[in-house]
């Protein structure tokens, strides 16, 4: 019995499944290249996210947008200097309006604004902090 056929069929098997092998290892390295290079972004990705969230409490909240009007930024100053809970006639001295009805009651309408808008908290009634 001839066993050369045989014997060049599996040599001709074991040089393609090589080369396969080769083929293969080739590409499992650039895979575990690329996959270390993922989990390196995701590990800084991890570290920026830790390191915002600890920052986030020390950022200004935002405030929503305020209505036109030149007093309400002078208002929230008032606020921001203010060690305790205001009432309207407070505000509106602190502004140096005349302290008339009618200037009190439009300032008061501009608090009730603002505890509309959430800026502000009406403590008791008429009298307004600013919102934690």
């Amino acid at each position: 019995m001839n066993l050369q056929p045989l014997l060049d069929a599996l040599g001709i098997q074991e040089d393609a499944n090589r080369v396969l092998a080769d083929d293969l290892r080739t590409q499992l390295e650039e895979l575990q290249a690329r996959l270390r290079e993922a989990e390196t972004r995701l590990e800084h990705l991890a570290i920026t996210r830790k390191t915002v969230t600890g920052l986030a409490d020390r950022l200004p909240a935002a405030l929503p947008d305020l209505p036109e009007h030149p007093d309400y930024p002078r208002i929230l100053a008032v606020f921001n200097d203010a060690t305790g809970p205001l009432r309207a006639r407070d505000v509106c001295d602190a502004l140096d309006h005349e302290l008339l009805p009618k200037n009190i009651e439009g300032t008061r309408a501009k608090l009730k604004r603002l505890v509309k808008l959430g800026i502000l908290t009406e403590a008791d009634t008429g009298s307004f902090t600013r919102k934690q």
